[in-house]
């Protein structure tokens, strides 16, 4: 063959579509203990590399990630990738006695999944117990090589991780909680990035500053990890654009004002004022509260500094600082409007696929309720009564944890006496579930999982009900994105409210707000084999059993099977 020739097939293959590999990406993550000072308060807590939050982790769509975590602290560890979809690869899922068992101090294990079809802004953070309160970062996914943003590209992209700061050790809180039976203390303070902002006492210096040029356009890519609390946010004097929810492009929107819940991601777009505004503004966040319990009703600021022009002689300090109006604690109506205005993109490239059939329909209810104290130990209760603890549970029934990982015993065939496969598609005892609540708050005890087989469509109505009060609920949803095909107040109709369900747009997520005193109806389609589970956001109510676990079986096809478990997968 000439070299001409071999020239010409050479540059003929060069010309054809190359396939967008992604590539392998290697982190290390060190859990150990690291001396940070907030409010004047010096602790021991435990961080990711020395670093409060942790490290921001950065992957494109496509690339595979090996994370290898290593313990050094005395507590067990488990580190989840929030709203990864963990195809196939649900030991890299890292809830703790869900999908593996926790790794053992001085031990490691290596976290290996590839990011299919995903991109947008996640997080990361210990799932064990309370450790997540010091134990997360960013986890950000960029479009393949090429691909742009369906949006203005941005001049500069900005992590804006909000977190709660406790004062105390939070795992001698919620083990005091936990032995009394009553709700556990609550944060000092909230945080942006780990700072608390100028707001509080002897926190001036420990202030976020977003230093921007006019007339330019920043991502802003928010994260809610604080532990208990969803939470209303706003730049005095600046309107943002919602573009992207979950690592989920939406229609984009314009408003003042967020809210964002536990678990929960946005992406907003903020364009600059055209020209030097010869002053400052600040950025802040407060709860949303809906719930009977305490909270922590304080409210965290960052800064929004402009870049000044070389001629202007203005002190910083001595700019006038505006503040940003926020809604009222309890304002359920933003919150709904809101909510509301949340739409998938839903255009050819990113369509909305939702499950236009339904191959199973559940109802579960979310919400509070009590145990009996111990009385073995002539134990008094510091709950709603001095006989009862605080509990949670779905469809009346609090998961208790397993001591073994559910997914290890499904995969061996050793699940007897592990897990029960007969969670209830509906509540044992109906009643009305908003209405005047029941004499008897006690919930059952269980460790009872769903089982679907592979590729089944699912409906799921959650049903918040008004035992000990009506509450919002974050609910998480591990190994899946979901449409959000409904929400309202009061009971759900079976007959009624279907008829108004959005089957065209609806937003695609991961972790949805059940509204306090409502409802809200989800659709999936459970098409990754594994254990994957499912909870409340709100660490307290994880921890009193608002939790349980999906049950996906393999398919027929070898590409529907989970993949076997990897070598150093820690053991119990």
């Amino acid at each position: 063959m000439s070299f001409w020739l071999l020239f010409a097939v050479f540059s003929s293959v060069l010309l054809l579509p190359q396939p967008a590999f992604g590539i392998t990406r290697h982190y290390t993550l060190d859990i150990k203990m690291q001396n940070v000072t907030r409010l004047c308060h010096t602790k021991s807590l435990v961080s990711v590399n020395g670093q409060f939050p942790g490290p921001k982790l950065i992957a494109r769509e496509g690339d595979q990630l090996l994370i290898k975590v290593v313990n050094h602290v005395p507590n067990n560890i488990s580190i989840h990738w929030h709203g990864i979809r963990q195809l196939r690869s649900g030991w890299a899922d890292g809830p703790a006695y869900i999908t593996q068992c926790p790794i053992q101090t001085g031990q490691s294990y290596v976290y290996n999944y590839t990011i299919v079809g995903q991109r947008g802004t996640l997080w990361y953070h210990a799932h064990i117990s309370w450790l997540r309160a010091t134990v997360y970062g960013p986890l950000i996914i960029l479009p393949k090589h090429g691909v742009p943003y369906p949006f203005p590209k941005p001049h500069k992209e900005v992590p804006m991780v909000f977190g709660e700061w406790f004062n105390a050790d939070t795992e001698a809180i919620i083990r005091q909680a936990t032995q009394t039976g009553g709700g556990p203390n609550v944060s000092d303070a909230y945080t942006i990035n780990g700072l608390p902002g100028p707001l509080y006492n002897c926190s001036a210096k420990d202030t976020f500053r977003l230093r921007v040029k006019p007339g330019k356009t920043y991502l802003l890519r928010l994260i809610n990890a604080a532990l208990n609390d969803e939470l209303f946010f706003s730049i005095a004097n600046h309107t943002v654009t919602v573009v992207e929810a979950d690592a989920i492009y939406v229609k984009p929107f314009e408003t003042d004002t967020i809210l964002i819940a536990p678990g929960q991601t946005t992406n907003l777009l903020l364009k600059t004022k055209a020209s030097y505004p010869n002053a400052s503004f600040l950025m802040t966040a407060r709860p949303y509260v809906t719930g009977q319990g305490t909270f922590d009703n304080s409210t965290v600021a960052g800064i929004l500094e402009y870049e000044q022009p070389k001629h202007v002689k203005t002190s910083i300090k001595n700019l006038h600082l505006f503040t940003p109006v926020l809604p009222a604690l309890n304002d359920t109506n933003f919150a709904t409007k809101f909510s509301n205005k949340l739409r998938s993109l839903n255009s050819k490239k990113y369509p909305a696929n939702v499950p236009l059939k339904v191959d199973r329909k559940f109802f579960f209810t979310v919400g509070l309720g009590t145990n009996p104290c111990n009385h073995k130990n002539n134990q008094t209760c510091q709950g709603p009564t001095n006989t009862t603890m605080f509990a949670a549970s779905i469809s009346n029934i609090s998961f208790t944890m397993p001591t073994k990982a559910l997914l290890q015993s499904h995969y061996s065939g050793l699940s007897n006496g592990v897990y029960s496969p007969n969670f209830p598609w509906t509540p044992i005892v109906p009643f009305n579930y908003t209405g005047t609540p029941p004499n008897n708050t006690m919930v059952s005890t269980g460790t009872n999982v769903m089982v679907l087989p592979y590729n089944t469509s699912v409906e799921l109505v959650m049903q918040d009900t008004s035992i000990l009060g009506a509450e919002s609920h974050p609910l998480h949803l591990h190994g899946f994105n979901f449409f959000v095909v409904g929400q309202g107040f009061g009971n759900f109709d079976e007959n009624k409210d279907p008829k108004n369900f959005n089957l065209v747009d609806p937003i695609e997520r991961n972790t949805v707000g059940v509204p306090s005193g409502g409802w809200a109806a989800i659709r999936f389609l459970a098409d990754n084999p594994g254990v994957w589970f499912m909870h409340c956001h709100l660490e307290v109510h994880t921890s009193w059993g608002l939790r349980m676990a999906w049950l996906v079986l393999d398919g027929d096809k070898p590409h529907q099977k989970l993949l076997p478990p990897p070598a150093d997968l820690p053991k119990c």
